[in-house]
Protein backbone atom coordinates (compact mmCIF):
# COMPACT_ATOMS: atom_id res chain seq x y z
CA UNK A 1 0.00 0.00 0.00
CA UNK A 2 0.97 3.33 -0.59
CA UNK A 3 1.40 6.43 1.92
CA UNK A 4 0.41 9.22 -0.63
CA UNK A 5 -3.39 10.26 -0.30
CA UNK A 6 -5.08 12.30 -2.51
CA UNK A 7 -7.16 14.97 -0.61
CA UNK A 8 -10.15 16.69 -2.69
CA UNK A 9 -13.18 18.88 -1.77
CA UNK A 10 -10.94 21.34 0.43
CA UNK A 11 -12.29 24.65 0.49
CA UNK A 12 -10.86 27.46 -0.94
CA UNK A 13 -9.01 28.55 2.49
CA UNK A 14 -6.45 25.97 3.11
CA UNK A 15 -3.35 26.01 2.67
CA UNK A 16 -0.60 23.71 3.29
CA UNK A 17 0.02 24.06 6.54
CA UNK A 18 -3.36 23.68 7.50
CA UNK A 19 -3.10 20.07 6.01
CA UNK A 20 -0.15 19.13 7.46
CA UNK A 21 -1.49 19.79 10.93
CA UNK A 22 -4.94 18.20 10.26
CA UNK A 23 -2.92 14.87 9.12
CA UNK A 24 -0.49 15.01 11.81
CA UNK A 25 -2.84 13.98 14.22
CA UNK A 26 -2.54 10.28 12.18
CA UNK A 27 1.21 10.27 11.73
CA UNK A 28 4.38 11.84 10.51
CA UNK A 29 3.34 13.39 7.41
CA UNK A 30 6.25 14.13 4.92
CA UNK A 31 4.52 16.49 3.04
CA UNK A 32 0.82 18.35 2.17
CA UNK A 33 0.55 20.35 -0.78
CA UNK A 34 -2.26 21.98 -1.55
CA UNK A 35 -2.41 22.46 -5.68
CA UNK A 36 -3.08 26.02 -7.01
CA UNK A 37 -3.97 27.88 -9.91
CA UNK A 38 -0.81 28.67 -11.91
CA UNK A 39 -2.63 32.15 -13.28
CA UNK A 40 -4.59 32.93 -10.39
CA UNK A 41 -2.86 31.62 -7.46
CA UNK A 42 -5.82 30.33 -6.15
CA UNK A 43 -6.30 26.93 -4.42
CA UNK A 44 -7.79 23.86 -6.86
CA UNK A 45 -9.62 22.59 -4.07
CA UNK A 46 -7.63 19.39 -3.61
CA UNK A 47 -4.43 18.31 -2.77
CA UNK A 48 -1.48 15.45 -1.92
CA UNK A 49 -0.21 14.78 1.83
CA UNK A 50 2.51 11.83 1.95
CA UNK A 51 2.88 10.48 5.33
CA UNK A 52 5.50 8.43 7.26
CA UNK A 53 3.89 5.37 6.35
CA UNK A 54 1.33 3.01 4.54
CA UNK A 55 -0.44 2.22 8.22
CA UNK A 56 0.09 5.68 8.96
CA UNK A 57 -1.63 6.87 5.85
CA UNK A 58 -4.20 4.16 6.15
CA UNK A 59 -4.97 4.96 9.66
CA UNK A 60 -5.28 8.90 7.61
CA UNK A 61 -8.14 7.55 5.49
CA UNK A 62 -10.34 5.95 8.13
CA UNK A 63 -9.72 9.14 10.54
CA UNK A 64 -10.49 11.66 7.57
CA UNK A 65 -12.50 10.50 4.99
CA UNK A 66 -15.92 11.98 5.07
CA UNK A 67 -14.73 14.66 7.58
CA UNK A 68 -15.68 17.96 7.95
CA UNK A 69 -12.79 20.74 7.28
CA UNK A 70 -13.38 24.28 6.69
CA UNK A 71 -17.39 23.60 6.21
CA UNK A 72 -16.50 21.31 3.89
CA UNK A 73 -16.68 16.90 3.87
CA UNK A 74 -13.11 15.73 2.71
CA UNK A 75 -12.58 12.73 0.29
CA UNK A 76 -9.58 10.98 1.52
CA UNK A 77 -7.51 7.85 -0.38
CA UNK A 78 -4.71 6.75 -1.86
CA UNK A 79 -3.34 8.59 -4.94
CA UNK A 80 -3.49 7.32 -8.20
CA UNK A 81 -0.39 8.03 -10.42
CA UNK A 82 -0.89 11.08 -12.69
CA UNK A 83 -2.07 9.85 -15.86
CA UNK A 84 -0.17 10.92 -18.98
CA UNK A 85 -1.95 13.59 -21.18
CA UNK A 86 -1.35 13.52 -24.88
CA UNK A 87 1.00 16.72 -26.23
CA UNK A 88 -0.37 19.93 -26.44
CA UNK A 89 -0.49 22.03 -29.95
CA UNK A 90 1.13 25.68 -30.11
CA UNK A 91 -2.45 26.83 -29.76
CA UNK A 92 -2.81 25.85 -26.65
CA UNK A 93 -4.80 22.58 -27.42
CA UNK A 94 -4.43 18.55 -27.75
CA UNK A 95 -3.92 18.97 -31.52
CA UNK A 96 -6.16 18.92 -34.27
CA UNK A 97 -6.94 22.68 -33.59
CA UNK A 98 -7.13 25.48 -35.84
CA UNK A 99 -4.63 25.83 -39.08
CA UNK A 100 -3.35 28.74 -40.21
CA UNK A 101 -3.41 28.47 -43.57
Amino acid sequence: MNNKLYVGNLSYSVRDDDLQQQFSAFGQVNSAKVMMERDTGRSKGFGFVEMGSAQEAQAAIEGLNGKNMGGRDLTVNIARPMEARPPRDNNGGYGGGRRNY
